[in-house]
């Protein structure tokens, strides 16, 4: 039943793994929401507990802020890049690690929050250069049932154009590890650093048709209907003084 549902859900390292590559980078997302009346306490425990428990290796956090959508004012606490490897030990912390959460984080927030596990699909992503993290745009897809498979050879020809393209820019590509049926399945993440990067004009329909052909844009749109039920939008800003990094990436290297 476990290799069936896997199957189903289409889990991208089984897609797009191979022997040659290493592990897929796994992060390990919590979003919260603080109490209105103890945002400057939480913020202090985020910050102080990141610098002590979650400053590097497997179990290091970055702190983003939410400025667009229904999720504003949020906090995204984003443990990684990890591994399910490293997850017992992350979910079975000290005692003393455990009570600092309690007592400093979570008791200045809102019992509401949201977990979600993405796996990184590097054959989708492009970090060629080393940069810090500032700015994040969020373009969230809701997968159709059955459909991951047209999904990901769909993600063949955008990867193809924005290399063509605009090869300088980063990105990121990442599938959800657990099916849920709020869309989030897929997201892909422009990393930028000045807000004037999202008053560039749209130039994708008409690169796609200089990478693919002329009329091709019309039936990719089609192909995108027929794979998925919408999507969403956020933009999330990095907050370097709550996390446990100072937001910096390196650059991977292309297989």
């Amino acid at each position: 039943m476990k290799n069936l549902l896997f199957t189903l859900l289409l889990i991208p390292a089984l897609i797009l793994a191979q022997e040659s590559r290493p592990p897929a980078p796994l992060f390990m997302n919590v979003m919260m929401t603080p109490n209105p009346e103890k945002i400057a306490e939480f913020e202090a425990g985020v910050a102080a507990h990141n610098k002590k428990y979650h400053a590097e290796g497997p179990n290091q956090v970055n702190v983003f802020w939410v400025a667009s959508g229904e999720n504003s004012g949020k906090y995204i606490w984003s443990m990684g890049p990890t591994a399910w490897e490293a997850m017992d030990a992350a979910g079975n912390p000290d005692a003393a690690h455990t009570a600092d959460w309690n007592t400093n984080v979570a008791a200045h927030a809102l019992p509401e929050m949201e977990t979600t596990y993405w796996k990184g699909d590097p054959a989708h992503s492009n970090f060629s250069k080393d940069f810090t993290l500032k700015n994040l745009s969020i373009f969230m897809m809701d997968i159709k049932r059955f459909k991951a498979m047209e999904f990901v050879a769909l993600m063949d020809k955008v990867q193809k154009v924005f290399k063509a393209k605009d090869p300088d820019r980063t990105w990121g590509s990442y599938f959800n590890e657990l099916a849920n049926n709020n869309g989030q399945d897929y997201v892909w993440v422009d990393f930028f650093d000045k807000s004037a990067w999202m008053g560039r004009d749209n130039k994708f329909p008409q690169w796609y048709e200089e990478v693919h052909g002329e009329g091709t844009f019309a039936e990719f749109l089609k192909e995108i209907e027929a794979t998925t039920d919408g999507d969403r939008q956020e933009l999330w800003m990095f907050r370097a003084d709550l996390s446990g990094t100072d937001g910096s990436v390196t650059a991977v290297a292309e297989n």
